[in-house]
């Protein structure tokens, strides 16, 4: 008897080693990794038991999950009246443990049927607190126990913010809650003191663009990447100071996905950089063509390197491989995906680099694949929402989804699914 007891404590406590939060866009390491990934077994025939469903209102944000509770960022549409709402449920049971929302001023276009609006931007958890940045500029702390306001700002009356440019998701770094939104005064990123909200230093006098920021580790310092409407810049990120900039326009729908880092390699959108090893700085080695078309893989969703590969989406619906310091195609299929407009795969990758990844379609479906240099293989597959989105003639679901104990959370613009994937 105490040897069976021995062993399920032993595979308790693996369980929950392996068990991780998602406290922001992408993850733990905002990267699109999780150790949880290759442990999971295959789906059900019968597809995956869902937990519980709840409503929710417009808008893009990803759930964010730390501690058994899951975080939800939206937007509540009465005509001609909006309010931007945060809701904190147990992760376990979907019970509403608190809710807050700020009323808000939204264009018109935002409430026409089927086509409505709302927050795009993730919120990021550090500590005890949790920060959200609207659709018009306010950005709040709120303590993650009962939603307290801590501290809020308004960029668009402190910074001139243009109306809707505020897409990228906040990042946290040490004590520096880090902004990007098309603002005047120099105010393309903006750093807060994360516990009061005052500024600390704004830099890129540029057009934000659709894509997140994420701070990477090359030449031993800690380099802040963001990709904007003109420019990739890398940015000390404690004091704003540019360290390398490439010239680059992109229109913001294009310039979508997340900065990739692996080694000394940048993937950002298409264009794969290598960086410098002993001073900030980076040298564009694929491809030759700088033509958007050409640079840019996916826009509506972000590549994964590992293994000296990039997997990805491509905006015409394929999925492919390619060698991450040629940029030369390796594979590709069509079987992930058969939407050709809006075709988005967002990928939840091993940590450990074993191939094992959860790919989410704009179809609303969960796929466990394994991918290599040798192809794309499919394990399981199951259907976890509808897309209700109109684009290009077709139905396409682009919210990104959130893996924490065992867990997928993954939403639409009407409601909120939690299903078990782990054992």
């Amino acid at each position: 008897m105490g040897r069976v007891c021995s062993a399920l404590v032993l595979q308790l406590l693996a369980g929950m080693a392996m068990a991780e939060d998602w406290p922001q866009w992408r993850g733990t390491h905002r990267d699109g990794t999780s150790a949880e990934v290759a442990e999971l077994p295959e789906f059900p025939e019968a597809g995956l038991p869902v937990l519980w469903r709840a409503q929710v209102g417009a808008g893009w944000s990803t759930p964010v999950v730390l501690s058994n509770k899951v975080y939800v960022f939206d937007a509540r549409l009465e005509r001609p009246r909006a309010w931007e709402r945060l809701t904190c449920r147990d992760a376990v049971t979907g019970n509403v443990l608190w809710q807050v929302e700020t009323e808000v001023s939204y264009p018109e276009f935002c409430f026409v049927a089927g086509q409505e609006n709302g927050p795009t931007s993730t919120p990021v958890i550090a500590a005890e607190n949790i920060y959200t940045l609207g659709q018009k500029g306010q950005v709040c702390c709120r303590n993650t126990t009962k939603g307290a306001l801590v501290w809020q700002r308004d960029f668009d009356a402190d910074y001139g913010m243009k109306e809707f440019t505020g897409n990228g998701s906040p990042l946290v770094e040490g004590e520096l809650l880090i902004i990007t939104m098309t603002g005047t005064k120099g105010a393309g990123v903006i750093a807060l003191d994360r516990r009061t909200g005052m500024e600390r230093w704004r830099a890129l006098d540029e057009a934000m663009s659709n894509s997140s920021p994420v701070v990477i580790g090359a030449a031993d310092r800690r380099q802040l990447v963001i990709w904007s409407q003109q420019s990739v810049s890398a940015l000390d990120v404690a004091a704003g100071q540019i360290w390398w900039s490439e010239r680059l326009l992109t229109s913001s729908d294009k310039a979508v996905s997340t900065p990739v880092w692996d080694g000394d390699l940048l993937l950002v959108g298409g264009l794969m950089f290598r960086l410098g090893e002993k001073e900030p700085g980076a040298r564009a080695i694929w491809p030759e063509n700088r033509a958007i078309s050409h640079r840019v893989l996916s826009s509506t969703s972000t590549a994964w390197v590992t293994g000296g590969q990039v997997y990805s989406a491509k905006a015409t619906g394929e999925f492919v491989c390619l060698d991450a310091t040629t940029g030369q195609e390796v594979w590709k299929t069509d079987k992930v995906t058969a939407s050709k407009q809006g075709a988005t795969v967002h990928i939840i990758g091993a940590s450990s680099q074993t191939g094992e990844a959860l790919l989410y379609n704009d179809q609303g479906e969960l796929i466990l694949a394994r991918l290599s240099p040798a192809g794309y293989e499919e394990r399981s597959r199951a259907k976890l929402l509808e897309p209700d989105q109109p684009f290009g003639g077709n139905k396409v679901n682009w919210s990104a989804p959130a893996l924490a104990g065992g867990r997928v959370f993954v939403r639409n613009q009407r409601e909120l699914v939690c299903v078990r994937v782990g054992r």
